[in-house]
């Protein structure tokens, strides 16, 4: 029998492959990709400068929103730079420890996304079912450590898949079919059992999008209800307004999710590997895109801003909500 020594089926590099069977039409694809980047990068750059300088944004919603920010920002930043190196470059190489960066980058931050998302749900829950005790429950220290708990949560679930990834013999070549060191995608070219990985990944996605997923539920289903036992139409739309910009971050986040996770586990042999990695890449690069463009035309108060600030105003005043 053969023993096979890990230094010698670790690769030194990877090549990134991009999009297959969609090679000849990369610069056209890169032109969207680079477009929604820039308004990934612009939108939620804005809305950090808004949260931090406007002392009416200094808030438990928006400070919520400015975690999301941050993490769209890393989310997409990880992954669309090389893909666009990629598609315009030809730049394919990425080294194995680079690999395993860029994996756990996008792991992490996927996690801490579902994480903050499933925290708005709970802030909309308090603000609409105990709106006078909003202010005393959900104060800066409790903010504070709800969001440490939740990026530290996926750190430490995402560190062990890391090291299973890392320990695998590769023998079966270096060329990942992907734009993106995806956990899946680097393991399929191992020689090694990848059993583990595959059932830490399904175990990590289930306690951290499984629960948030739950959580967002039993919230809204408490907000509904809420919302419902109002006598005034006026207090119910009102009360149901503050929550539309939620759902939709919910939708862009969770939609292109749930694909990539069937396709992986149940559709690898009806789907094309083409439209899942597009899929893939839309999954990390929509959020970042769209969040800051639905909270900036359905929240009245950074709406307010952003309008004072493009008709001239030097400074940005505070006013009461």
């Amino acid at each position: 029998m053969i023993i096979l020594n890990q230094t010698d089926v670790t690769p030194a590099s990877f090549i990134l492959n991009g999009i297959p069977g969609l090679e000849d039409m990369h610069m056209w694809i890169s032109f969207p990709f680079c477009s929604m980047y820039a308004v990934a990068m612009v939108g939620n750059c804005g809305l950090l400068y808004l949260i931090y300088y406007e002392d009416s944004l200094h808030r438990s919603m928006y400070y919520f929103l400015a975690m999301l920010s941050l993490t769209d920002l890393v989310m997409c930043s990880s992954t669309i730079p090389k893909a666009l190196s990629i598609f315009w470059c030809h730049l394919k190489e990425i080294r194995f420890e680079e690999c395993l960066v860029q994996m756990f980058f996008i792991h992490t931050f996927t996690g801490m996304e579902s994480g903050v998302l499933m925290l708005m749900a709970l802030d909309r829950y308090v603000a609409i079912c105990y709106p006078l005790r909003y202010s005393t429950i959900l104060t800066n220290p409790v903010i504070a450590k709800v969001g440490l708990a939740t990026f530290l949560r996926a750190v430490f679930l995402i560190i062990p898949l890391i090291f299973l990834t890392k320990r695998l013999p590769y023998c079966k070549g270096n060329i990942i079919h992907h734009t993106y060191c995806d956990q899946l995608s680097v393991a399929k070219l191992s020689c090694g059992n990848i059993k583990a990985n595959v059932i830490y990944g399904l175990v990590a996605a289930f306690l951290i999008g499984g629960f948030d997923i739950l959580c967002i539920t039993v919230s809204y289903t408490m907000i509904l209800r809420a919302v419902v036992s109002l006598s005034s139409a006026d207090a119910r739309q009102k009360a149901f307004s503050t929550c539309t910009a939620h759902i939709c971050a919910i939708v862009f986040s969770y939609s292109p999710a749930f694909f990539c996770f069937f396709f992986n586990r149940f559709g690898s042999h009806t789907i094309p590997p083409s439209c899942h990695i597009i899929v893939a890449n839309i999954y990390l690069l929509l959020p970042p895109t769209m969040n800051p463009i639905v909270y900036g035309v359905k929240t009245k108060q950074i709406r307010d801003c952003v309008i004072r600030i493009f008709s001239g105003s030097k400074k940005i005043k505070s006013y009461s909500t």
